[in-house]
């Protein structure tokens, strides 16, 4: 099992990487195009992306009270993808770390943003967090397109295994 997060959480970091270099290149007016979505627009799908994986890691790390980061969308572009780089990175060094599966089956207990109470297994929390990471760099690439960039990047898995 670790193996395989491992994998997953190098793939989420191969990934961001390119979808980074792609929005860095974006003017104002792309970023902040109105597209529907579930949040509409570029800049705003980013921060989620970022503030998302940011807060599980928090959560994993046993913070008592963890940050959203989701609201400040006045941050630079490439400020935020800067942190959502190091978050990502972050989560692979917490991958790496772990001793053996038994650490991933460990049950963390956190509160949701209304402040419920849950309790989760360590690799479903990651499981879900390099899976909800995939989703919405699916939605910048269709957000991507609709803003007229041309040259996007694949951003599937196998083909991060068929360059290494």
């Amino acid at each position: 099992m670790k193996e395989a997060l491992l994998q997953f959480a190098r793939y989420n970091i191969w990934a961001n990487k390119l979808m980074i270099d792609t929005l860095l290149k974006l003017t104002a007016e792309q970023l902040d195009m109105e597209i529907t979505s579930s949040f509409n627009t570029i800049r705003k799908t980013v921060q989620h992306t970022y503030a998302a994986e940011y807060i599980w890691l928090q959560r994993l790390q046993l913070v008592e009270n963890p940050v959203w980061a989701g609201n400040d969308t006045d941050m630079a572009i490439a400020d935020v993808c800067a942190d959502w780089l190091k978050v990502s990175e972050a989560l692979a060094a917490f991958v790496e770390k772990q001793f053996d599966d038994r650490a991933l089956e460990h049950v963390v207990q956190y509160y949701n943003m209304q402040k419920q109470l849950f309790k989760t297994p360590v690799y479903q929390v990651l499981q879900h967090t390099f899976n909800h990471a995939t989703y919405h760099r699916g939605q910048l690439i269709t957000m991507l397109r609709q803003a007229g960039v041309t040259k996007i990047p694949s951003t599937d898995y196998i083909k991060m295994i068929w360059k290494n």
